[in-house]
């Protein structure tokens, strides 16, 4: 059987299902496959909070494994450039100097580097020679980081020692108010080789995402910016970098957190010495003192402020991420208040 709806517009008549009640709303089927959605979506948020969960137990393993050298230095520990395990005097100042030197150093070289790279690949490499050139690029983010730690030792460091070091040190180190970090003998090692290592370490990282966003960037607005007669530069700075310039300062924030954590590459060519001194002169880092000394440390003292030290390179690592989230979270509300 049928209803009939009457008194339509028209007159016209309706014949409805049986089932179906005039003026109710009919049942709501269960759809299908609901307990497979249900199981995938708390699988997901599993794994999400398993991720958190799994760098807060990072973090307070850190903590607690630092707990002698906090309670007897406290803060201090930041800035003390003490480090004797003979008798039992640490101090982070050295190492945390060179984590942020060696970085800098390597973002101060690889960035401008990773820009031409990208910039030629995008809009000046001829198109045979795009494919196979972006692929050898990439190839270096594959080479093992202690082959990069023994070229540079034998390769970068008497070039440094032989020929860079000694013109940087002449025209720099006269400059008032940075000459300090460029004076004293040329030693080959030392911070400045360790970030020129980092530097070619990171340049395939920072120059992928580079090429990435920038063959993102719209035809129609760079063949605009080329008919007003602008040049490559002028259209790469201009129109290009704005517009990429989110994506380009997550590759940069990429490319430093993979210089802030590099051992192995760093231990061969840093000089592995606790004192401050310029660049050219040996130093050490967060990194490599947990490579040369876990294994030998001697007291409980000794193994705790290696603790700490891997401690304040967790924490220097999420500030930096967090700041570059940040920043990239305020620049792409500008963008979408200017839009």
């Amino acid at each position: 059987m049928s209803a009939v709806l009457d008194n339509m517009p028209g007159g016209t008549r309706v014949n409805l299902p049986a089932d179906v009640t005039v003026g109710k709303t009919p049942p709501m089927k269960k759809p299908k496959h609901a307990f497979a959605d249900m199981l995938f979506r708390n699988a997901t948020r599993f794994f999400a909070f398993a991720v958190f969960c799994l760098l807060l137990a990072i973090l307070i393993s850190l903590a607690l494994g630092s707990t002698t050298t906090l309670h007897k230095y406290g803060l201090s520990f930041l800035w003390t450039n003490d480090w004797d395990p003979v008798n039992s005097q640490f101090g982070a100042l050295v190492p945390i100097f060179g984590t942020l030197a060696t970085s800098l150093v390597a973002l101060a070289i690889a960035v401008p580097v990773s820009f031409g790279i990208a910039m030629f690949l995008t809009e000046l490499s001829p198109t045979w020679l795009r494919r196979p050139l972006g692929i050898a690029i990439e190839m270096l983010a594959a080479i093992p980081s202690i082959i990069y730690g023994m070229w540079g030792l034998f390769i970068f460091a008497p070039l440094f020692q032989h020929y860079l070091e000694p013109y940087l040190i002449h025209a720099l180190s006269p400059i008032p108010g940075i000459g300090f970090m460029f004076k004293g003998p040329a030693f080959g090692i030392g911070v400045f080789t360790a970030g020129g290592i980092l530097a070619v370490m990171i340049i395939p990282f920072i120059t992928a995402v580079m090429r990435d966003v920038f063959e993102l960037v719209p035809s129609l607005l760079k063949e605009s910016a080329y008919g007003l007669g602008g040049t490559t530069w002028e259209v790469m700075y201009k129109v290009v970098l704005p517009y990429t310039r989110i994506g380009v300062i997550g590759g940069i924030m990429l490319g430093l957190g993979r210089a802030l954590g590099e051992t192995m590459a760093v231990t061969f060519v840093i000089g592995n010495a606790f004192r401050l001194g310029s660049l050219f002169q040996p130093g050490n880092s967060i990194a490599s003192a947990l490579a040369n000394q876990f294994a030998e440390a001697s007291n409980a003292t000794h193994r705790s402020a290696l603790i700490e030290l891997g401690l304040i390179l967790f924490l220097i690592t999420t500030i930096v991420l967090a700041l570059s989230k940040l920043l990239l979270l305020r620049l792409a509300k500008g963008e979408g208040a200017r839009s």
